[in-house]
């Protein structure tokens, strides 16, 4: 399939953000889209290649910028401290969360009433944190090997479809903080999965990750993983 790709700058009235857009050529009308957050790096080669991977399934792909322009050019930030800023200041991220599906859902490629969010680590986060807003038009969120935490934020009722897929021996997302995380979408009457994958550790659809016990890739939990989530999206969209 023959993708359109470019970066896509946009704002949430304070911020000016760089995403990453991809999409189908020649696509005939608007079709369902999907936001995708990035891991705690941003906006990078390897999360533009999930970002066009997605695309290719049919749907476009809006990958969101956490961080913002100017900060992502300050090479004196340590990527880790950045992404710790946002997670400290969980009221910030969902605006700009919100921002971006905003973003997405003006795209005139896009439905803007069927949508989902899919994230990989702090991206994982996101796209929680996201279905946690409750937005209108969001009818899925998938996290891979995401970050569980809650957060903290007034709780809602989620109404979109959420799949979390977890390596059950990842450092980041303990099986205590999994079964919290299953709590906390009961509370809020959630449709919710989680696959967790045997023997297998964070970062695992990352194919540079390499650091046994902590962060390794694993082809079969990606192959399982991207399969479920491509799932759960035609599921939601209507399309099975």
């Amino acid at each position: 399939m023959q993708l359109t790709t470019a970066p896509l700058r946009y704002t949430d009235g304070e911020t000016e953000f760089e995403g990453w857009w991809a999409a189908p050529e020649g696509l005939s009308g608007p079709v369902p889209g999907v936001l995708m957050a990035p891991a705690y790096g941003g906006v990078g080669d390897q999360m533009k290649l999930n970002a066009e991977r997605v695309a290719s399934t049919g749907r476009p792909v809006l990958l969101l910028d956490p961080y913002g322009v100017e900060s992502m050019a300050d090479a004196s930030i340590d990527p880790m401290e950045r992404m710790q800023a946002l997670t400290a200041t969980r009221d910030v991220l969902q605006r700009r969360l919100l921002a971006a599906l905003d973003t997405l859902k003006a795209r005139p490629e896009v439905d803007a009433a069927k949508t989902a969010v899919c994230g990989y680590c702090f991206g994982g986060l996101c796209a929680l944190d996201l279905a946690r807003a409750a937005p209108e038009g969001l009818l899925g969120a998938a996290a891979l090997h995401g970050v569980l935490s809650p957060s903290g934020l007034e709780a809602r009722k989620i109404t979109a479809s959420v799949l979390v897929l977890h390596g059950w021996d990842d450092p980041l997302a303990t099986p205590e903080a999994v079964l919290a995380l299953a709590r906390e979408m009961d509370a809020a009457e959630a449709d919710w999965q989680i696959h967790a994958y045997g023997r297998v550790v964070h970062a695992f659809t990352t194919p540079q990750a390499a650091t046994p016990g902590r962060a390794m890739y694993d082809a079969k939990a990606d192959r399982r993983s991207f399969a479920a989530m491509t799932d759960l999206f035609a599921e939601v969209f209507g399309e099975v």
